[in-house]
C-alpha cells in the first residue's frame, strides 16, 4: 500500500476537518501520514468535537498557536508552510510515495513573511524544475501555461519556445494522447483581427511540438468560449481564469490539483480554506478523496 504525506493546510480553515472526516475512507486506498503535531491535532479535534482515530499516524511539525476558525493569521500561515515542507522532506527521503496537500491561505503566507504565493512555487524552487499546474478530474483536465500573475502580464509570456517546452513537458508527464490548446484572444484571434499571438506564437508552438513528438498530440488554437462545450477532454489554458472558471463551474466539488514535471508526485484539493464554514462540520471531502485516488491511478 502506498504511503502518502498529508500536509494539513491552514488550521483556521477546513483542512483538518476534511482529513479527519475522510480518514476511514482514504486509509482503504493508501497509508496516510499527517504532518501535524499532537498538540495542534488535539486543539483542532476539540473545536470540531471529533475524536482522534487510533490509527491517525502523525509526524511532528513544530509550532503551537490558538486556532481561530475563519481568521487570516500569520501563525496559522507559518504552520501550514512548515507542514508542507515536512511533507516534501518525507517525499525526498523516500519515506512516502506522494504528497497530498490540504488548502493554505495565500494572504496568511504573506503575513507570515513567506515569499511564495502557493504550493507550486515552493516545489519549483526546491526541485529547480518547471512544475506544471494541472487541475480537473478524469472527465476534464486543464493545465495552466501561466498561473498567478496579473492578467496584463500574460501576453508577454506567450512565446513559441516557452510554449513548446511546456507542451513537451506536459505530454511526457501525462501521456495524454489528445490535448487541446486554447487561444489567448477572443475567437482565438479571429485570424489576427483580435490579436496575433495565435498566429505568431501558439500555432508555431503546436506545429513544432507535434514534429518533435512525431505524432499529432496537440491541436488548436481553440476558441476559448466554446472549447468546454463537451464538458470533457484535456486542455492547456493560456491563463488562470481562462481554464479554471469553466472547470470549477462544471466540476468544482470533484476536481483536484496535480503538480507535474517533478521528481515527486503531489496532488491537492482544488478549493480553498473555506473560512466561512471552518469548524462547522459541513466541509465536503470529494476533492480530497479524488486527490488520493489520483495517486493510485497514476505513476509519477
Amino acid at each position: 500500500m502506498k504511503k502518502v504525506a498529508i500536509s494539513i493546510g491552514d488550521l483556521n480553515g477546513i483542512g483538518l476537518e476534511i482529513a479527519l472526516k475522510a480518514h476511514e475512507k482514504i486509509k482503504k486506498y493508501v497509508k496516510p501520514i499527517y504532518c501535524i503535531n499532537r498538540k495542534m491535532l488535539e486543539k483542532g479535534t476539540k473545536l470540531l468535537n471529533y475524536s482522534i482515530p487510533n490509527d491517525f499516524e502523525i509526524v511532528e511539525v513544530e509550532g503551537e498557536f490558538e486556532i481561530s476558525p475563519g481568521k487570516i493569521d500569520a501563525k496559522s500561515g507559518e504552520y501550514s508552510f512548515k507542514s508542507f515542507l515536512k511533507a516534501i522532506d518525507l517525499a525526498k527521503e523516500k519515506k512516502v510515495d506522494a504528497i497530498t496537500t490540504l488548502p493554505i491561505n495565500k494572504e496568511a503566507w504573506s503575513k507570515a513573511g513567506i515569499k511564495y504565493k502557493g504550493h507550486t512555487e515552493v516545489l519549483r524552487d526546491i526541485f529547480k524544475k518547471n512544475a506544471i499546474m494541472m487541475l480537473g478530474c478524469e472527465k476534464l483536465y486543464v493545465a495552466l501555461f501561466t498561473e498567478h500573475i496579473p492578467l496584463r502580464e500574460v501576453p508577454k509570456k506567450i512565446k513559441k519556445d516557452d510554449l513548446t517546452q511546456f507542451f513537451i513537458d506536459f505530454y511526457k508527464s501525462t501521456k495524454f494522447e489528445s490535448i487541446g490548446v486554447l487561444g489567448l484572444n477572443p475567437h482565438a484571434g479571429d485570424g489576427g483581427v483580435l490579436g496575433d499571438e495565435e498566429i505568431k506564437e501558439i500555432i508555431p508552438a503546436i506545429m513544432e511540438t507535434n514534429e518533435i513528438l512525431e505524432k499529432n498530440i496537440f491541436y488548436g488554437p481553440l476558441v476559448p468560449d466554446t472549447a468546454f462545450n463537451s464538458k470533457k477532454g484535456r486542455f492547456i489554458a493560456m491563463y488562470h481564469d481562462q481554464g479554471l472558471a469553466p472547470l470549477k463551474a462544471l466540476y468544482f466539488e470533484e476536481s483536484i490539483n496535480v503538480s507535474l514535471n517533478l521528481p515527486i508526485l503531489r496532488t491537492s484539493v482544488d478549493h480553498g480554506t473555506a473560512f466561512d464554514i471552518a469548524y462547522k462540520g459541513v466541509a465536503k471531502i470529494k476533492s480530497y478523496e479524488n486527490a488520493i485516488k489520483y495517486i493510485l491511478l497514476h505513476k509519477n
